[in-house]
C-alpha cells in the first residue's frame, strides 16, 4: 500500500496588502464566524470608503484576517483586527497589528490606542505582549448577552 508523502513545501506563506471591495464577503463571514455581535457589510464598506487603513492576510490565496485602523490628529486607532478561527494562535494577528502599527506610523501616529472586551483573554496577551497598556475602561461600551460589557482602553507609542 502506498504511503502518500507529506507537502514538502509547508505552509503557504503569508501576506498583507490593501482591503478590497471585492473581500467583503470573506471578511464578514470570518467576522461574523467570530463574534457574537458582528459587524456589517456597511460598517466595512464604510471603513473603505473613509480612507481607514484596511488591510487583509492572505495565506497563498486565501484571505484568512483582516485589520482596520484609523489614523489622525497624530493618534491610530485600531478598529478592528481578526484572523480566521482556525489559523489562530500562529503569530498571525500579532505580524497583523504590527504592520498596522508600521503604516500607523509612516502616517505620522504618535500613539496607538483600542478597546477590548476583558473577556478576550487571548487579545489581552496580544497587546500585552506588544506594549500596550491599559489607560482606561469605558462602561457598558460592547453589546453583550443578556446587557453590556465594559471595554479595557489599551494604549501604546507607536515608534
Amino acid at each position: 500500500m502506498a504511503v502518500a508523502k507529506q507537502d514538502a513545501v509547508g505552509p503557504a506563506p503569508l501576506s498583507i496588502r490593501n482591503m478590497q471591495e471585492a473581500d467583503l464577503p470573506v471578511v464578514v463571514r470570518i467576522e461574523h464566524a467570530s463574534y457574537a455581535f458582528p459587524w456589517t457589510e456597511g460598517i466595512f464598506r464604510d471603513c473603505l470608503r473613509v480612507n481607514y487603513v484596511c488591510r487583509v492576510v492572505e495565506s497563498g490565496s486565501e484571505l484568512i484576517g483582516y485589520g482596520i485602523i484609523s489614523v489622525g490628529a497624530g493618534e491610530a486607532h485600531v478598529l478592528n483586527i481578526c484572523i480566521a478561527g482556525e489559523h489562530r494562535c500562529r503569530g498571525i494577528g500579532r505580524r497583523l497589528l504590527t504592520h498596522l502599527l508600521q503604516v500607523a506610523a509612516r502616517q505620522g501616529a504618535r500613539d496607538a490606542l483600542l478597546e477590548t472586551r476583558p473577556s478576550n483573554v487571548a487579545a489581552l496577551r496580544l497587546y500585552h505582549a506588544l506594549g500596550f497598556t491599559q489607560v482606561g475602561t469605558r462602561r457598558g461600551y460592547y453589546q453583550a448577552v443578556g446587557g453590556r460589557e465594559d471595554a479595557i482602553v489599551l494604549k501604546r507609542p507607536v515608534e
